[in-house]
């Protein structure tokens, strides 16, 4: 059955009702992982569609300014011995974490190259446009213990777009982050900076500042199952060396972890840190994640490769490991319930999709702020773009 078809006869039964009465939230979405244990759904290759940069003051700019180019050390020298606390927290600019982006940067994007998008005049009106990192979380939820979640989500010209919410949990964690915790995120971003040059063929430049507030990001489409996917994301790098320089084959991703020697501690970071690190980089067709393991002290002394393809190899014969194809089904099964749950089209209107570990997935259902995430200026653009209904002449 189309689903299409439904969504439609539901926007006729719900015309009637009064502007202020609000739809009746949906069903819950069980998140167990026994339930989506099908074969590997349909996920369409990912291609790039554009990208833009964030500079040092977090402006916008529609190009790759930002993007930064692989440089490790040489392989036949002593290896690396990176100082991830050097610079710390001197030469240290952190992003304000208190400023609510939402989608904001990505629908500058948007309505920048709405009138020429790849896949013609009605693709993106059947689309999902949301970040990388929100479906990242998605597709890790049958698995996770730890951390909620919460995303907001509001049709707009048909698009449905997701924009995650700070659940109040990770608020209170946030500002009562301990020191050890903030100085582990700047040693993140600290093992880019010995690892990335500004320019193809030039060294890294690990004297300067690290500035959190600087990015570049790719911007995707793709499809799961039936659902056509416009995302962006994050990108660390390009490596200049690889023999396709297509994006986003020839980006690369780059994460730190502490040095592990025993069995059980490879095992915990297989079925934990590896499955989040395949789920961020297979989503946007990330070949590669280059692992800096650091030690008590907090220099790096070794690097690992892990391509994305082989992640799941590290987990397939163990009982309490993770499946790839559990979390895509999943993610899925949900976008699926959000395209259902979410009929009228309203951009004042934010369905609230909450998420704990243990739980269903449940929905709320809000009208205007806080929750209401669809900037005035977005809106105001698009609808001026939008033909509308053609006036019948008033009788003279």
């Amino acid at each position: 059955m189309d689903p299409r078809g439904t969504k439609r006869g539901a926007e006729k039964t719900e015309v009637a009702e009064p502007r202020n009465k609000l739809p009746r939230p949906a069903p819950s979405l069980p998140t167990d992982p026994a339930l989506y244990s099908g074969p590997f759904p349909f996920y369409r290759r990912p291609s790039e569609l554009g990208c833009f940069s964030l500079d040092a003051q977090r402006q916008y700019h529609g190009d790759a300014r930002a993007l930064r180019y692989y440089s490790p050390p040489p392989t036949n020298g002593p290896g690396p011995n990176f100082d991830l606390r050097d610079g710390y927290p001197d030469r240290y600019q952190p992003r304000d974490e208190e400023v609510q982006e939402r989608l904001d940067h990505l629908l500058c994007w948007l309505l920048e190259h709405r009138g020429r998008l790849e896949g013609g005049p009605g693709w993106l009106a059947e689309a999902i446009v949301t970040w990388r990192g929100h479906l990242t979380k998605l597709l890790t939820t049958p698995y996770e213990r730890q951390e909620g979640w919460q995303l907001a989500a509001s049709r707009f010209q048909g698009t449905l777009y997701l924009s995650e919410v700070e659940t109040p949990k990770a608020r209170a964690q946030r500002l009562a982050r301990p020191p050890l915790l903030q100085e582990l995120m700047y040693m993140g971003y600290k093992f880019e900076q010995y690892m990335c040059a500004d320019k193809p063929g030039s060294s890294p430049d690990p004297s300067g500042e690290v500035n959190t507030n600087v990015a570049f990001c790719s911007v995707l489409r793709s499809r799961l199952g039936s659902h056509p996917l416009l995302f962006s994301g994050e990108v660390d790098c390009t490596d200049p060396q690889t023999p396709s320089t297509q994006p986003p084959t020839c980006y690369v991703e780059l994460k730190t972890s502490k040095e592990m020697h025993s069995p059980g501690q490879w095992r915990s970071f297989y079925r934990h840190k590896l499955l989040k690190w395949w789920a961020q980089s297979f989503l946007p067709g990330v070949p590669n994640v280059v692992a800096g393991f650091r030690n008590p002290e907090g220099f790096v002394s070794s690097l690992k490769t892990f391509p994305t393809m082989k992640m799941f190899d590290y987990v397939r014969n163990d009982r309490d490991g993770w499946n790839p194809s559990v979390c895509m089904n999943f993610c899925a099964a949900f976008l699926s319930f959000a395209q259902s749950t979410v009929v009228q089209d309203d951009p004042r209107l934010v369905h609230l999709f909450s998420w704990e570990p243990g739980g269903p997935v449940t929905v709320s259902v809000h009208r205007d702020a806080p929750y209401a995430f669809l900037p005035i200026w977005y809106v105001e653009a698009m609808t001026q773009d939008f033909p509308s209904p053609p006036k019948t002449p008033s009788p003279k």
